[in-house]
């Protein structure tokens, strides 16, 4: 079996499930499943720590262009380690690098919970169209913007994001910006900011809001299967 550190807590879960004992080393972040045996806490996503990494002597580090630094990437492959990037910018893409990773990368057979993702997202089918920003911190307010992951999940439940076109993929908006948009909801996940009922609602009075898992919204793996019905009950009960 081969020896995987992950840098990127969706494909932590991702190889966990479909390949148990593979990982040697995993991230502070990386919180699913619960038990990933004996893989050591390596860092963070954006400060890894390069040296104990190379000692865990891995065969492969998989990575992302967007949670992870190129400089940090860079200094692994100079201590001779095997680095694999993904890109997930929307669901295709991001069944795509799945398969890369698991079956390509790891050698696996194609694990059932990806085929039952595949399914789940195909039968969605939006019954009515809501307009919507989606904020991922505040201190300062930041949202979803153009061509993210997130975004194309949302949309294709019926909710449009209003910044999906701004330049910037996850732009800095004044909150009164924010409030003044004409939106017909608000979408709070809980990361990579912790937005819940008594954090976030009451910036927007009067808009409804949507508290959402951040991992059903954001993570690409296992969680990807249940992800429609349970973002969809999430935007239904926004009030």
């Amino acid at each position: 079996m081969r020896r995987i550190v992950s840098l990127v807590p969706s494909l932590t879960e991702a190889v966990a499930v479909s390949a148990p004992g593979a990982l040697v080393g995993v991230t502070d972040w990386c919180t699913h499943p619960g038990d990933l045996g004996g893989a050591v806490r390596i860092g963070g996503t954006k400060n890894p720590d390069v040296r104990r990494i190379a000692e865990l002597r891995p065969d492969l580090v998989i990575a992302n262009e967007e949670e992870n630094r190129a400089p940090d990437l860079a200094a692994l492959r100079a201590a001779g380690v095997e680095v694999l990037v993904t890109e997930v910018r929307d669901l295709p893409q991001a069944l795509r690098e799945l398969d890369r990773v698991l079956v390509g990368a790891l050698g696996l057979a194609r694990p059932g919970w990806l085929a039952d993702a595949e399914r789940a997202w195909a039968r969605v089918e939006p019954v009515d169209v809501r307009t919507a920003f989606v904020p991922i911190w505040r201190r300062p307010w930041m949202v979803l913007g153009r061509d993210t992951f997130a975004g194309d999940l949302l949309a294709r439940l019926g909710v449009r994001n209003v910044y999906a076109g701004h330049p910037e993929r996850y732009p800095r908006v004044p909150v009164e910006e924010l409030a003044a948009a004409g939106c017909d909801l608000v979408v709070l996940p809980d990361e990579p900011y912790r937005f819940t009922a008594e954090d976030g609602p009451q910036a927007f009075p009067g808009l409804p809001a949507a508290l959402v898992c951040g991992r059903h919204l954001t993570w690409y793996g296992p969680s990807l299967a249940e992800a429609p019905r349970v973002l969809a009950k999430a935007l239904q009960a926004a009030h």
